[in-house]
Formats: structure tokens, sequence, C-alpha cells
């Protein structure tokens, strides 16, 4: 096979698994089971992007003095705790973010 043939082939398969959610979601119900695990998906997949930027290469490299990420990453927190709104705790996050980084701290 060359390369195109399974960059086409893996790309529909992508695109029609997570289409079929889109679809065919009112119809397809999960078990019962699965909720529990679906609630930590995101505070997993947040931590999986985050933990990265926040160490840096050589595991705390970024903690001390506080780099933008570490501030963002801390205003999530507080807006995640006291509000429960997660799309909210990603754009405080990436305010501060941005904003730290602007300042040069």
């Amino acid at each position: 096979m060359t390369p195109w043939i399974v960059f086409i082939v893996a790309g529909a398969v992508t695109f029609g698994m997570r289409g079929a959610f889109l679809l065919f979601g009112e119809h397809i119900t999960l078990p019962a089971w699965t909720d529990a695990p679906l609630r930590y998906v995101g505070p997993a997949a947040f931590a999986a992007i985050t933990m990265p930027a926040m160490l840096g290469e050589d595991g705390v490299s970024n903690l001390v003095p506080p780099s933008p990420e570490v501030v963002g990453v801390a205003g999530a927190i507080l807006v995640v705790a006291k509000t429960r709104n997660i799309p909210m705790c990603l754009v405080v996050a990436l305010l501060l973010w941005w904003a730290v980084g602007a300042v040069g701290l």
C-alpha cells in the first residue's frame, strides 16, 4: 500500500467514527456503566495537555518563578472550583496565559 492510500483510509475511518456520533447520536445509547468513566475524560485530557507545558523539559523548570502556563492553570483551577464551568475555565486559563506571557513574567 502506498502512504496516500493509508492516509485516505485512516482519514475516512476516523471521519466516519466521529461523524457517526454526530449523525446518529440521538439513536445511539451507551450502556449505563460507561457514564462513570466518561466523567473523567475532560479532566484527564486537560491534565495531559497542561502538565508537559507546566513541567518543562527537565521536569520542574517552569514552576518557579511562575510561568504563564502555571498562572493559567492556577486561574483555571480557581474558576472550576468556584463555578464548575469547564468552558469558562478554559477561557480564563487561556486569557491568563496570554496576558502573563505578554507582560513577560
